[in-house]
């Protein structure tokens, strides 16, 4: 006997492309019903909801998510907190780095007063939240916040309802000595949790600054969307570490997007260790020659971990210098994606650009996808790209263990060479002494 099915039940099975939407559309009303009424922005948030939905929910069809699958999202109804959810002191207390002047503490988003430390702001430093800032600060702040981040869906689901926002002021010519640290926790009280870290980050001309960004947080089952603008404006210099550690439940998608002025200096050290599945969208702007420009970045992960590193340095100047470098450890079933551009167009003559991603696979069930670009059009430049996937040289573990080195020891000590070229480059020791840790027990 047949089974007839009528056209309206086809009909109203939604296609995979309507579910996604649907899903997007899910985010951005609960993100959107947490806004406070004392962080309106209008004028920012209305295009970006617009834009987020123009874009839609992304899928592995799309060339820049061809590796990185966020169908496990869809499952899951996360859902924006707009409490300030308790969190246990003593466990804050082994994030802060003691070098720290200034720490701005953020749960789910959300600042918390309580368990931040404001009280050695030097003079010359602004630092606090979005919302209590903004009344001193507004005219200075509309000129600079939302207007370096981009347009990908992500970024403006973060614009169209980020509930606070770190921010970061570093007057002119002050070179602020000890770092400042903004932590991001992450927590699921009340089950599946959405929170949308947002920052803000100015170093006028001839200022200096170290920054400290560290997302971390419980297993629960969490997604976090963060969105960084940095601005390096003439002459000035930041030294920016961004440390995640997030739970092994977390969805972390985060963008960090720079704008550097003439001669300018910018490092940053992306440092990624924890999360489910992570995605760090790095992008840096010239609008002025003769920066420079240095990116170190590591990621470590196991387990059925997936970390995805994209980066763009738009160079449209002359006498820029870029040198980046990125290296994975992948062991068990894990998955690291990178895709590095670098776009240099004919204004950008004599660029010094180099670009190398570097991989080291634990395990034949790991995977590796790399994709370093150099897209060039200027004639009179110096640029060189690379990328390696390797394994342990089973001569060099021979080697130390003829020196009297057990195996398992000889398999540290070169995951240790692997990654301390990485380690050793950020200026902070407590967190140089908490990787090296980590690293250290990392066997196989």
């Amino acid at each position: 006997m047949a089974i007839q099915v009528s056209n309206s039940e086809v009909a109203a099975k939604p296609t995979p492309q309507e579910q996604r939407q649907a899903y997007l559309n899910g985010l951005l009303a609960t993100v959107q019903a947490a806004v406070s009424a004392t962080l309106p922005l209008t004028d920012l948030r209305e295009p970006a909801a617009a834009i987020a939905q123009e874009h839609g929910f992304p899928d592995s069809r799309q060339e820049n998510w061809r590796f990185t699958n966020l169908n496990a999202m869809l499952s899951i109804p996360f859902r924006a907190s707009t409490n300030l959810a308790d969190v246990d002191a003593e466990a804050l207390a082994g994030v802060i780095a003691p070098e720290a002047l200034i720490q701005l503490v953020f749960v789910n988003g959300q600042f918390s007063a309580e368990l931040s430390n404001l009280d050695a702001l030097p003079q010359g430093l602004v630092a606090g939240s979005l919302v209590t800032l903004q009344g001193d600060l507004q005219e200075k702040l509309g000129a600079r916040l939302g207007k370096s981040a981009g347009h990908g869906v992500f970024t403006a689901l973060n614009t169209a309802g980020f509930q606070d926002a770190s921010v970061v002021w570093v007057s002119r010519n002050c070179a602020v000595e000890a770092p400042v640290q903004i932590v991001n926790w992450s927590v699921s009280p009340d089950g599946a949790t959405m929170s949308q870290p947002r920052c803000l980050v100015v170093a006028e001309a001839g200022s200096a600054l170290t920054l400290v960004e560290d997302f971390t947080g419980a297993a629960e089952s969490h997604f976090t969307n963060s969105v960084t603008e940095i601005w390096v404006d003439d002459n000035a210099e930041v030294n920016h570490v961004r440390l995640q550690r997030e739970g092994s439940d977390t969805f972390h998608i985060g963008k960090t997007a720079v704008t550097q002025g003439r001669d300018s200096r910018y490092t940053c050290m992306p440092i990624t260790l924890g999360a489910q599945l992570s995605r760090h969208n790095l992008e840096i702007t010239q609008t002025g020659p003769q920066t420079e420009t240095t990116l170190q970045g590591l990621s470590a992960i196991a387990g059925h971990q997936l970390a995805d590193t994209h980066s763009v340095v738009a160079l449209n100047h002359p006498h820029g210098i870029v040198n980046q470098q990125h290296k994975c450890i992948v062991d068990d079933h894990a998955h690291t994606v990178f895709n590095g551009k670098m776009w240099v167009p004919r204004a950008a003559q004599q660029t010094d650009a180099s670009q190398l991603n570097r991989n080291l696979l634990l395990s034949n069930k790991g995977r590796v996808d790399t994709k370093p670009e150099l897209d060039i059009v200027a004639d009179n430049v110096k640029c060189a790209h690379g990328a390696t996937v390797s394994q342990l040289d089973a001569n060099e573990v021979f080697y130390l263990q003829s020196r009297g080195i057990s195996a398992e020891q000889a398999q540290q000590l070169l995951i240790y060479g692997f990654a301390m070229e990485i380690i050793d480059a950020i200026p902070i020791v407590s967190i140089r002494e908490t990787l090296t840790q980590v690293i250290n027990a990392w066997t196989r």
